[in-house]
C-alpha cells in the first residue's frame, strides 16, 4: 500500500509537468487564436446588423457606407466564417466565407469568399475597415454600386445603375419566359427567377470573375452548377446590358425563356449532357410559339446549307467556347436548335423532354446519349446524325 502511494505521489508530479508543458507550448491561446476570435465575434455582430438592418450597430462594427450599396436586397440570411487572419499590430486582414440567401428565392445559402481589412480603435477592438470579394473570386452585384430591386411575379431583377423602367422591363421578360418554360419542360422546378442587370459589360464580367473579352456580344448567361439538387442555391440570370441593347423586342424575349429553361433544366443537366442538347433545347424553347422559321433564327446555318457547306457533326462542346469566332459559335447554337426541333417534330415534344431527361440521368458522359437515343428515339448516333443532316437540307436547303 505504501509503495502504490508513492507511484501515486510520483505520477500528479508528472502529470503536472505535463500540464506545464502542455500550456508553454501553446495549450494557452496564441496572439493569432484570440485574433481570429474577436475577428470572428466583430463579423457575428455584423451580420446580425445587416440582418436587422441596423445601421447604428453597423457603424459600431466598422464602415457603414457599403450598407446602402445592399440594403435594398431582401436577405433571408447573412453570415461570415472566418478561416483565417493576418495581423500586422494594429491592423488585420481577415479570409472569411459570406453565406447569405435572397429571401423567396435561394433554397440555401450562396458562398462566396472574401477579403476584410481590420484596425483596432483605441480601446483595442477590431472594427472593418473594408470589405472586398477574395482574389479570383467574384464580385457581388453590391460590390459595383447600389443595388435597386423590382419584383415581377415570376421574378426578382437586381440592378445597378440602371433605372426603374429597365429593370421592369427585365422584369416583364422573364415573367413571360417563366409560363413559357413551365409550359415545355413542366412544373417540377422553383418556376422563378433571379436576373442581375450590372451597369456594363465589364460589371457582367466582374460578376462572373472574368475578362469581359469572354462575354462580349453574349447577351445573359446563366450561373449554377449542373446536376445541382433541389436545394441548391437559385441560378442567377447574369444580363450583359451592352450586347442586349442591340436585341429587338422578340430577341430579348428569347434570351430571357432560354435562360430561364437552363434554370428549370438544372437538376437534369449534368455531365453527360452535350452542350448541343442543353443549348439546343434552351433555344427550342426560347424559340417555341413564336413563328420564326428555321432561315430566320438559324440564318448562319442556313447559309452554310445552301452554300453546300453544311456540318458532317452535332457541334461538340469545344465548339462552344466563347473563345471561338461569332460565326462559329452561331453555327453551334443554331446547329444545336435544329437537333432538338428535329426530335419535337419527328418524335413530338414529350419525347424531347424525356430524351433530356435520360441523358442527364447517366451522370457520365461514355454511353449516355447512345442509351438514351436507343431507349427513348429507338436509334442511334450515327443514325440520328444523318437524319439531322438531311433536316437541315429539307428545312434550310
Amino acid at each position: 500500500m505504501a509503495g502504490r502511494r508513492r507511484a501515486s505521489g510520483h505520477g500528479a508530479v508528472v502529470v503536472c509537468l505535463l500540464l506545464v508543458s502542455l500550456v508553454a507550448c501553446g495549450g494557452r491561446p496564441t496572439a493569432a487564436d484570440t485574433a481570429r476570435a474577436d475577428v470572428q465575434h466583430v463579423l457575428d455582430r455584423r451580420a446580425a446588423a445587416v440582418l436587422d438592418r441596423d445601421r447604428a450597430e453597423i457603424a459600431e462594427t466598422g464602415a457603414a457606407g457599403w450598407f446602402q450599396d445592399v440594403s435594398a436586397v431582401p436577405l433571408a440570411t447573412w453570415s461570415y466564417k472566418v478561416t483565417a487572419v493576418h495581423r500586422d499590430g494594429s491592423t488585420a486582414t481577415a479570409d472569411a466565407e459570406l453565406r447569405y440567401q435572397v429571401q423567396g428565392y435561394d433554397q440555401a445559402p450562396v458562398t462566396v469568399a472574401r477579403i476584410l481589412d481590420l484596425s483596432l480603435d483605441a480601446s483595442g477592438q477590431w472594427y472593418v475597415v473594408s470589405e472586398k470579394p477574395a482574389e479570383k473570386a467574384p464580385q457581388q452585384l453590391w460590390d459595383q454600386g447600389e443595388v435597386t430591386v423590382v419584383r415581377g411575379k415570376h421574378s426578382m431583377v437586381l440592378g445597378v445603375g440602371q433605372s426603374g423602367e429597365k429593370l421592369h422591363s427585365f422584369a416583364d421578360l422573364a415573367d413571360r419566359a417563366v409560363p413559357a418554360v413551365s409550359d415545355a419542360w413542366g412544373t417540377k422546378w422553383s418556376r422563378h427567377v433571379v436576373v442581375l442587370v450590372p451597369k456594363s459589360l465589364e460589371g457582367m464580367a466582374g460578376l462572373l470573375g472574368s475578362p469581359a473579352s469572354s462575354y462580349r456580344g453574349i447577351a445573359a448567361v446563366t450561373t449554377g452548377e449542373t446536376g445541382a439538387p433541389a436545394r441548391a442555391p437559385a441560378d442567377r440570370i447574369i444580363v450583359n446590358p451592352d450586347a442586349y441593347a442591340l436585341l429587338g423586342i422578340l430577341g430579348r424575349q428569347v434570351v430571357l425563356t432560354h435562360e430561364t429553361t437552363h434554370v428549370a433544366t438544372r437538376a437534369d443537366t449534368t455531365a453527360a449532357t452535350p452542350l448541343w442538347l442543353s443549348e439546343g433545347y434552351a433555344d427550342w424553347v426560347g424559340y417555341r410559339g413564336t413563328g420564326r422559321t428555321p432561315a430566320e433564327a438559324a440564318p448562319e446555318l442556313s447559309e452554310a446549307v445552301t452554300g453546300h457547306r453544311e456540318p458532317r457533326a452535332l457541334p461538340s462542346d469545344a465548339d462552344f467556347g466563347f473563345g471561338g469566332t461569332a460565326t462559329g459559335l452561331a453555327l453551334s447554337y443554331e446547329g444545336g436548335w435544329m437537333a432538338c426541333r428535329m426530335i419535337a417534330d419527328r418524335w413530338g415534344e414529350a419525347k424531347l423532354g424525356a430524351f433530356y431527361r435520360a441523358v442527364g440521368a447517366h451522370r457520365k458522359r461514355p454511353g449516355a446519349v447512345e442509351e438514351a437515343m436507343a431507349k427513348v428515339l429507338d436509334t442511334d448516333p450515327a443514325d440520328f446524325t444523318a437524319e439531322w443532316r438531311q433536316y437541315l437540307r429539307a428545312q434550310l436547303g
